[in-house]
């Protein structure tokens, strides 16, 4: 995906997110690409500035990258690790033999699908979990 900056004839300046130089083009042709302020179809790409990491060691993030950082630190800060016992502690706050709580871990697919099955409310998370030490 490419970011271009974008400007109408307006004046307007906005941002547009589109699959390649030829995609914006086309789009552009079409008159699909209109000013996110008034809704002007005239509009041209402007001068960009590549984006560059703050740290030569960190690649800049992405969007996806990004979102997916901010979800895991979100499930981390607020649900337990459980690792391996995942789906037995998933099946017994299911079924009231432990206080219902946020938890996070481990599950083979075929047991993730018997939960599932059983109506244990479960959804896959789009990473892995960090392993924790006790």
């Amino acid at each position: 995906m490419i970011r271009y900056a974008l400007r109408c004839d307006q004046g307007h300046d906005f941002d547009g997110w589109f699959r390649s130089s030829d995609a914006f083009e086309t789009t552009r042709a079409a008159g699909h690409v209109a000013c996110t302020h008034c809704g002007s179809a005239k509009v041209e790409k402007t001068l960009m500035a590549p984006s560059v990491a703050a740290k030569p060691s960190e690649p800049a993030l992405g969007p996806a990258e990004a979102a997916l950082r901010a979800l895991r630190q979100q499930v981390e800060a607020n649900s337990d690790y459980v690792g391996l016992k995942f789906v037995d502690e998933a099946r017994a706050m299911h079924e009231g033999r432990a206080p219902s709580r946020a938890i996070h871990g481990e599950a083979k697919i075929e047991d993730a699908r018997k939960l599932i099955e059983d109506g244990v409310p479960v959804a896959p998370l789009p990473f892995i979990p960090r392993q924790k030490a006790n």
